[in-house]
């Protein structure tokens, strides 16, 4: 099929999320027309806060977005690392200039819903990409060609796009997932996650221009200002077995203080703050599934959900996305050969992450003796060593001819 013919045909990208809107531009900017079904009548917040380390936001400054999120954005001085119960310092971890340093590239924090408009606001300007909210993809059929035909679900109607690739950006839960045979599914980690955000007014300063993280038996917690520094993003994850499908399930406050009894009251200040908690399940993808199928492949969550002790989950669906664009374009649009390429060079480094953050969390969740000897090596550890941990993630770049 002639080039010019090939490309009459958008591709087809399901979820408006950050992984489908990254991919969206990116593909654009390979020269792609681009059509994002999203399921979703209107983009609301799923989640609060999300940090971009230095990977993420090589891509974002390629695709010429990072300068806008700056303003809505945080760029904390550092991390403390704190024990939950005595409140006593641990380590530290230098961001804020000596991460621009190192990396040439900021560590931001921001609020999810300020990236996700940011995005979406570029895509709807860009000539090329087409958003449908209230579109939700239920089926593929395939030609003798080799042309898909998308269905999808509107509220009052199935409709239907043709297209030469679909991509499924729609999360943990994805429904593009069933077409990749052998595929992953999700499965829950016996732990849960709750969220509360509160006004930065009135808090202390080294709380707004830091990371905190706080560790305990079966419970850690995790805060950053987003907003521009108007907000303090909380989240407190523990250990329990709830399994509902839902990202924002309204939370018994109870149930926050419980899992925190007796830890430090500097902490417990900052927690009785919000009487709102929203909570969510930990699940995860094992990224050693299958990622693609013929002309289908999966990116972000929908290939390898993770947990979010490594705080990499939303940078891993942005270099999915311009790692995809680019194959995509070097094979000139033929799918098949793009996305096996695409997955090959993703998987390794993608599972390494997976694997960071499943050692992160029995670590930050240690009880005694472990939490004993894990508290002093941390103690002993030079703050620059925690930065050279992470040097093999937040070191690759969008100009970078492979991942690493």
């Amino acid at each position: 099929m002639p080039e010019r013919e090939k490309r009459s045909f958008p591709v087809v990208i399901a979820g408006a999320g950050i992984g489908g809107l990254t991919a969206a531009l990116a593909l654009n900017d390979a020269g792609y027309e681009v059509c994002v079904l999203e399921k979703a009548s209107e983009l609301r917040e799923v989640g609060a806060g999300l940090q971009l380390s230095p990977n993420a936001c090589s891509v974002l400054e390629r695709l010429g977005v990072l300068d806008e999120l700056l303003p809505h954005a945080v760029l904390p001085e550092g991390i403390s690392i704190r024990s939950g119960h005595s409140g006593k310092l641990l380590g530290t971890v230098p961001l804020g200039g000596d991460i621009a340093e190192r990396y040439g590239l900021p560590y931001l924090v921001i609020h999810r819903a300020d990236l996700q408009a940011t995005l979406f606001e570029h895509a709807c300007s860009r000539k090329g990409i087409d958003i449908r909210l209230d579109a939700a993809v239920s089926d593929i059929k395939i030609n003798d060609q080799g042309q898909i035909t998308c269905l999808y679900e509107t509220s009052d109607d199935v409709n239907a796009v043709g297209t030469r690739a679909l991509i499924g950006a729609d999360g943990v839960w994805s429904k593009v997932r069933r077409f990749v045979p052998g595929h992953n599914t999700p499965k829950f980690t016996g732990q849960a996650a709750y969220r509360a955000t509160i006004p930065a007014e009135g808090l202390p300063s080294y709380v707004l221009n830091r990371t905190g993280l706080w560790l305990g038996p079966n419970a850690h917690v995790v805060h950053y200002p987003i907003s521009g520094g108007s907000s303090l993003n909380i989240v407190v994850l523990i250990a329990e077995n709830w399994t509902e499908q839902d990202w924002s399930a309204p939370a018994d406050a109870d149930m926050v203080h419980a899992a925190l009894d007796g830890w430090s009251p500097e902490l417990l200040s900052l927690i009785e703050k919000s009487p709102k908690w929203l909570k969510w399940a930990l699940c995860g993808v094992d990224a050693n599934g299958p990622w693609r199928h013929g002309q289908v492949a999966l990116l972000g969550d929908a290939a390898h959900g993770m947990l979010p002790y490594a705080a990499q989950g939303g940078a891993m669906a942005i270099e999915d996305a311009f790692v995809l664009a680019r194959t995509f374009k070097a094979q000139n649009g033929d799918a098949n050969t793009a996305f096996a390429i695409y997955e090959a060079e993703r998987k390794d480094r993608v599972a390494r992450v997976q694997a960071l953050a499943r050692r992160n969390a029995s670590i930050y969740h240690m009880g005694a003796p472990l939490a004993l000897a894990r508290d002093t090596v941390m103690r002993m550890m030079p703050p620059k060593k925690f930065i050279d941990q992470m040097d093999w993630i937040y070191r690759w770049t969008a100009t970078a001819s492979r991942s690493t």
